[in-house]
């Protein structure tokens, strides 16, 4: 792996290796479309909505009762509560390297002085142990959440160094980390915290400091797993990924978050130490978990009781749990392995994840989530209080605050920093793997510099327009990725000299000696298309969904003539998709009809002989579908992503695999 500069930047991931280097929020400034539009809101409503809600639950209160002595009695939240507030304190500084907000450093001050009296002389810093009246410090390694919390803390701290400077976050995080390494380290407390995170943390204070003994403690955590050291729990050790060593392991398994944030932290060690086997492992148990073990929308994580993935091809729509924070920690893991390898496939998934899981999460308003994203729903949900604390992770419509609120802080953490995972630079040039309208300014590895604009209206149009603004007068490489979902249709390259040409699946690449006003222009297939999962998943045998670009679209209730559900609907997959009447993905049409059912559903036996017509009838209709991540913000509603084809038991040739792109088999 190659040196690169990075840590110069404000990056959220600074490795001092790898294949790419990557561009940090002072280099891409997102300035339209769907992004900004997200990332706006983000901004002026949910780090708002999250501080808010943290004060009125008393969250941010454990703190100040800690410094006090009464924490013993007046303790409010889970036990991992201490973690959201280091989530939005990272957010927050994000944010602020975007802009000039002050009212945002003002924010990060007062929440940092909250937090600051809390923290224990030799570092320790934890509301929910380690006092009088409370259980002992790492007493309950499995189930505690004490070194997880700590790696948020640390993040936060590197994000405000890296977003303005080091100030007194950065120096109570970097506290926390001595702390950690003088009781974890050599001759220490030979274990690891049941849920991995601190391995990612320490690893980008050291990118951050130069310190090698935080890389070395997140290199022996990685080591650590997988050799049984937390105790076994009724979900098994493989919930927290101690069931087998990293290096051992052929597929992500367990609670789904906790192996994504591990993977992370072991391609961070490896990256850093030049241990290629430690990252060839990683790679493999990515290939083998979107190949087997993801949902279409790039979602991750089929069990509810556990949070956990499921065993290989088991990927129900209906029980979907697909965890908005395992997206979050897809995106993550999928960065670094992009910047480690230069695989656009890595790209490839992230973007299906961002757009369907991550911006799925967040109501339009920024003010609602979605914790768990099923993919079919049955029934009409409930509409939430606005001002009570959801105690359920499922739910039919978006809440305001969970007992869990994990995923509001992670996805408004994720928003804030997305300028800096939609490019990167190498040797030969400069790279773009997500689309947004954005300027890029940036130095080619010469330090000679280079700046362009990028102009699209992705995903709603294909076309991506790069128009050059700076260049040095040597020839250098843009390189454009062609996302894996246009397979089966063309995408087109255009030059600065009008030449246009095919390009397949991967990377699109121009070299030449560019110069001011040259434009590129990258041409995607974005027109609606059926899909259909690999027969092995066989929750959604006898279905197919509709995918525009990046984007998976579902039906919902809300546009279904004569208070049809949806659960009614068949469809005809020999009629392709089209565009709404927008034309522009707001709404997809397709050939269909709403079944209505003679007999009462809940009477006499639901099964009967393979062939005998059921006793219905049924309507031909234009059935419209919404994009997925646009769901349930407009009431309550019912939904579904896989389709029925038409009678399922209708006998014939058996399914096939439809052609599917480069990174996700279905379901």
């Amino acid at each position: 792996m190659k040196e690169n500069t990075a840590r110069s930047h404000v990056l959220p991931v600074a490795p001092t290796r790898g294949r790419l280097r990557p561009l940090g929020l002072d280099e891409v400034r997102i300035t339209g479309g769907f992004w900004a539009r997200r990332r706006h809101v983000n901004a002026t409503a949910t780090l708002g909505h999250c501080r808010d809600w943290m004060e009125r639950v008393g969250w941010t209160g454990n703190f100040r009762a800690a410094a006090e002595g009464r924490i013993h009695r007046d303790r409010r939240g889970r036990e991992f509560a201490d973690s959201e507030l280091y989530k939005l304190l990272e957010a927050m500084a994000w944010e602020a390297a975007n802009g000039h907000d002050t009212r945002l450093d003002a924010d990060i001050a007062a929440l940092t002085d909250a937090v600051a009296p809390a923290q224990q002389p030799d570092g320790y810093l934890n509301t929910a142990f380690g006092r009088p009246g409370q259980q002992p410090r790492y007493s309950d390694l499995e189930w505690g959440h004490e070194l997880y919390c700590l790696g948020f803390l640390i993040q936060a701290g590197v994000a405000q160094t890296r977003a303005r400077g080091e100030g007194e976050l950065a120096k109570i995080a970097r506290r926390a980390a001595d702390h950690v390494c003088a009781t974890f380290g050599p001759g220490g407390i030979e274990s690891v915290c049941g849920h991995p995170q601190i391995e990612t943390a320490l690893v980008e204070l050291a990118r951050l400091t130069g310190e090698q003994r935080y890389l070395d403690q997140a290199a022996l955590f990685v080591d650590r797993r997988g050799h049984r050291t937390l105790a076994d729990t009724e979900f098994g050790r493989a919930y927290y990924q101690d069931d087998l060593p990293v290096r051992e392991a052929t597929v992500l398994r367990g609670h789904a978050v906790r192996a994504l944030y591990l993977a992370a932290g072991a391609v961070d060690v490896a990256v850093e130490t030049g241990d290629d086997a430690l990252l060839a492992a990683v790679v493999r148990q990515w290939e083998a978990t979107v190949a087997r073990r993801t949902y279409v929308t790039g979602g991750m994580g089929s069990h509810h009781r556990d949070e956990s993935f499921g065993d290989d091809f088991v990927l129900p729509p209906d029980r979907a749990y697909s965890e908005s924070c395992a997206g979050v920690a897809s995106v993550l893991l999928g960065w670094r392995l992009l910047l480690a390898t230069g695989e656009p496939r890595y790209a490839d998934l992230a973007e299906r994840t961002l757009f369907n899981v991550v911006a799925t999460c967040p109501a339009e308003d920024g003010r609602a989530f979605f914790y768990a994203n099923t993919l079919h729903r049955r029934h009409r949900g409930a509409v939430p209080a606005a001002d009570a604390v959801s105690p359920r992770a499922e739910s039919g419509l978006r809440a305001p605050w969970f007992a869990v609120s994990c995923c509001p802080t992670n996805v408004a953490r994720t928003l804030a920093q997305l300028p800096a995972y939609l490019a990167t630079a190498d040797d030969h040039g400069l790279q773009l793997h997500q689309y947004a309208d954005a300027e890029i300014a940036t130095s080619l590895a010469d330090g000679h510099g280079v700046a362009l604009r990028v102009r699209t209206d992705y995903p709603s149009g294909g076309t991506v327009t790069v128009r050059i603004g700076r260049s040095p007068d040597r020839p250098w490489t843009l390189s454009l990725r062609v996302p894996g979902w246009t397979a089966g249709a063309t995408a087109w390259l255009v030059d600065p000299d009008g030449v246009r040409r095919a390009v397949a699946p991967g990377t699109a690449e121009v070299t030449r000696v560019f110069r001011p006003g040259d434009e590129i222009r990258l041409e995607l297939p974005v027109a609606p298309r059926w899909v259909r999962a690999d027969p092995r998943i066989d929750a959604v045998r006898g279905t197919a969904a509709v995918q525009r670009g990046p984007l998976v679209y579902c039906a919902e209730s809300v546009d279904l003539p004569g208070g049809h559900e949806v659960d009614a609907i068949r469809v005809d997959p020999s009629a392709e998709p089209a565009d709404g009447p927008d034309g522009a993905g707001g709404t997809v049409v397709v050939a269909g009809e709403l079944a209505t059912h003679a007999e009462d559903s809940d009477a006499g036996w639901p099964y009967r002989p393979l062939g005998r017509p059921a006793a219905t009838s049924a309507d031909r209709a234009g059935i419209v579908l919404v994009p997925y991540h646009s769901w349930a913000n407009r009431g309550p509603s019912t939904m579904r992503v896989w389709l029925p084809t038409g009678e399922p038991d209708r006998p014939g040739e058996p399914d096939r695999p439809a052609e599917s792109d480069s990174t996700v088999a279905g379901g």
